[in-house]
């Protein structure tokens, strides 16, 4: 079985053409099925109104599909959080008559240098993701591993006969029906009571994987988006990040002391206050100290986007690496 997540950036409702609706938020989530294989595309409802929702795409998705139809701040934000979210295979589609000679000199540098450009063919687009998820077969490629999964929450409500139920993309390891969860940030437990992907049920997922876990002993209102389903023993917690951070080459200003950044990290998106920086002769590589609204729940060594909301035309500010 086959399972992709592709953000769909820069025309809203785009993902009509791609797939049939499901979740609908301040994302919105399109499902097309083939077989055993699956996509989940993901557009950013809310987006450019706000940023949040365009780094939870970014965040889940695994490619991209960027629809140029002007060459505005919103393209160049878009560019920016794909590069920082590390989000460097994809397609561009061109319309309104912006040419590949025009756009080019304006990523060159970037993740899009990477991307293919495509014509505007959701048809033969959902043939080719298809064929591309078929060859992401995430039993094969995990079936050597017993690392404890990670399942980052992005949505949760109550169902009528399964209880609380969560949505989200399995991003490390292995997630197995009946397995107990450390819910964090918090000291509660969940046991996972089934496994769905697509309305199909499972007895396990693999990275990569989006799926509907119905839980026990756990309630809605303990899962937040950005809440984190694992029992891997190498998760940290932080609320005070000592932690260079790497400003995009766009960024017009130093990082200072007293300002509020959003760090994020799968799906959490936390406030953070500036308490120091020192710029040791790079104001672009400044080391700073932040004290974190709530905990971030993280890898060791892991990079997380680090975003300015009064940032104006570009809210993107660049990465920071965790401790």
């Amino acid at each position: 079985m086959g399972s992709l997540v592709v953000a769909v950036l820069g025309a809203l409702g785009y993902g009509n053409s791609l797939g049939k609706k499901s979740t609908s938020t301040d994302i919105t989530l399109y499902d097309l099925k083939r077989d055993k294989d699956i996509i989940t595309f993901i557009e950013p409802t809310r987006y450019p109104e706000r940023l949040a929702p365009l780094f939870y795409a970014t965040s889940i998705a695994k490619r991209a599909i960027v629809i140029v139809d002007e060459l505005n701040s919103n393209f160049g934000e878009c560019t920016v959080m794909l590069q920082c979210s590390g989000l460097t295979t994809g397609y561009i589609i061109l319309r309104n008559y912006i040419t590949q000679e025009k756009i080019q000199p304006l990523i060159k540098g970037t993740v899009l240098e990477g991307f293919e450009f495509v014509e505007d063919n959701p048809i033969a687009l959902r043939e080719r993701l298809l064929n591309e998820a078929s060859k992401q077969d995430t039993t094969t490629a995990n079936s050597e591993t017993h690392s404890s999964g990670i399942v980052p929450v992005d949505h949760s409500f109550n169902v009528k006969g399964a209880g609380t139920v969560i949505l989200g993309v399995v991003k490390n390891g292995i997630i197995k029906k009946h397995e107990e969860l450390n819910v964090l940030p918090g000291k509660k437990t969940a046991q996972i009571r089934s496994i769905q992907e697509h309305d199909d049920e499972f007895n396990q997922a693999f990275e990569g994987d989006r799926v509907g876990l119905a839980l026990k002993n756990v309630e809605v209102e303990d899962l937040d988006r950005g809440t984190v389903l694992t029992n891997n023993p190498t998760i940290k917690s932080t609320t005070l990040l000592k932690a260079r951070a790497s400003l995009v080459m766009y960024w017009p200003t130093p990082i200072k002391s007293g300002m509020v950044l959003h760090i994020g990290h799968w799906m959490q998106f936390i406030p953070s206050r500036v308490e120091s920086t020192t710029e040791e002769g790079d104001w672009h590589r400044p080391l700073l100290t932040l004290t974190l609204e709530k905990e971030l729940i993280h890898f060791p060594s892991d990079k997380a986007v680090m975003t300015y909301l009064d940032g104006g035309k570009l809210r993107v500010a660049g990465t920071v690496e965790l401790p």
